[in-house]
């Protein structure tokens, strides 16, 4: 039986950075996964979807070509070639995390593993019989697959996951879209670009729910100025399939109502995959389908991990890649600090983006913590203004006591690249005035947060 230092079972964003950091730190490390290299980030999630929106984008700039002046011209989406596109962007990028294998000398199983005690997996290959695999550390990274409705599973052909949403051989007339996380609201817009009369539904009282009342009231507003249909505080009660298309009964504020859609793209979370591990056979701790371990990623039972998706922590790529390198870096007993999760950074890519970190308003208020805010509306900004881009602003709350940043809030163009500044600024303690007075290029939309931040920094100073 072939025995390695680490194994690590999954080969996404989570998976595959702890194997290279492993690697490095001159560990023997295999990898075991039954799908494509870099999982579903880098497959049918982060990656694809941004490759959608930037076709998207560029066809929404020749919609207005006029007001650029240029010359009008009729451009018409080719729905197969933008997916080819999509799927080859993919591909590269999966086969770059092949290449760091090879690079790297890690061992790569093709095949379904399962954990049959704490320093053994059994993989089961696509093809032949199944064999095991020992190491001293086993670390689970297996991510997780689209939630469905009870009354509205998902078939593939009227009601779409995320995956069938990312490669259509044609664009429907018309779509529901339920659930306005990320994922929703993201394919959503890329759909209405494409000509599809998109139906945005969420059952909370605003779209986006984990982000600020602010931030998620402009989007609205961003969509719906462009020919959305948005319905919030609305509860999809069933989805009828059995005619043609597909007719929802939804409880509204006004009551109840039908809505008669070509086809439903189901985005309502996901689900860990921790089913058929061999975690139960082990007495691997879990909570709510979800494993528990420490903030070193140690489960109950000694020499297994498990990071990203599958522990209760936020499920967004770049935390699984961090508690990768933090779980590796402890197996080799390296000095580690462990992950601050009041620190972690988000962003939605519709347009406009969605970039936003730490604590919300409505947090702040719940929570009775006193705070000032600091606010920068893009309409003002000369960079804003010649990209055409003015919708959205800088939000910035601060400790009134300290002038340190309880967190940011960003809508508009490019935020999501605005908002690494920020997370940085908030791990070194930055304050108000040290933002303030850190000069920004001009013009930039980055200063906004340098004008948000002033705006705090002048009244503490009163």
């Amino acid at each position: 039986m072939e025995r390695y230092d680490i194994i690590v079972v999954g080969a996404g964003p989570g998976g595959y950075v702890a194997a290279v950091r492993a690697a490095e730190l001159g560990m023997r490390c295999a990898v075991v996964e039954r799908a494509e290299l870099g999982g579903v980030c880098l497959n049918w999630g982060c990656i694809p979807t941004k490759a959608l929106l930037k076709s998207a984008q560029v066809y929404n700039y020749t919609k207005h070509l006029g007001e650029y002046g240029l010359s009008e011209a009729e451009v018409k989406p080719d729905i197969a070639k933008i997916v080819a596109r999509e799927r080859g962007v993919s591909a590269t990028m999966s086969k770059g995390i092949e290449f760091l294998f090879k690079k790297n000398k890690i061992e790569l199983h093709k095949g379904t593993a399962t954990v049959v005690e704490n320093h053994t997996v059994q993989v089961a290959p696509l093809e032949g019989e199944a064999y095991c695999i020992a190491a001293d550390h086993i670390i689970l990274a297996t991510g997780s697959r689209p939630n469905s409705l009870p009354f509205a599973p998902i078939d593939g052909k009227k009601i779409l996951s995320y995956r069938e949403a990312l490669v259509p051989d044609a664009i429907p007339q018309s779509m529901a879209v339920i659930g306005s996380g990320a994922i929703g609201s993201e394919l959503a817009y890329f759909y209405h670009s494409m000509g599809t009369q998109v139906y945005l539904i969420e059952y909370m009282d605003q779209i986006v729910p984990l982000e600020d009342e602010d931030v998620a009231a402009q989007l609205s507003r961003s969509l719906r100025k462009a020919g959305m249909k948005v319905m919030v505080s609305t509860n999809v009660k069933s989805v009828d399939t059995s005619a043609e298309g597909c007719t929802l009964t939804l409880e509204t504020k006004k009551g109840v109502e039908e809505l008669h859609v070509e086809c439903v793209l189901s985005a309502v979370g996901v689900r860990p995959n921790t089913e058929n591990l061999g975690l139960e056979a082990l007495g691997v701790e879990m909570e709510r389908g979800k494993i528990k371990v420490d903030e070193f990623f140690r489960t109950n039972v000694e020499g297994i991990y498990a990071i990203g998706d599958i522990v209760p922590t936020p499920a967004l790529a770049h935390v699984a890649s961090a508690e990768a390198v933090v779980a590796v870096e402890k197996i080799a007993g390296l000095e580690v600090e462990p992950v601050d999760y009041s620190n972690i950074p988000g962003a939605t890519y519709t347009t406009p983006e969605i970039a936003s970190v730490g604590m919300t308003e409505k947090r702040l208020k719940a929570a009775g913590v006193p705070y000032k805010v600091g606010k920068f509306q893009f309409m003002a900004s000369g960079k804003a203004a010649t990209a055409g881009e003015r919708d959205g602003f800088v939000k910035l709350l601060f400790n009134p006591e300290d002038g340190k940043i309880l967190g940011a809030h960003l809508i508009g163009a490019s935020v999501s690249e605005m908002l690494s500044g920020i997370v940085l600024a908030r791990k070194l303690g930055a304050t108000a005035k040290d933002i303030a007075t850190a000069i920004h290029p001009h013009p930039s939309m980055s200063e906004g947060i340098m004008e948000a931040a002033a705006e705090v920094a002048k009244e503490m100073l009163k």
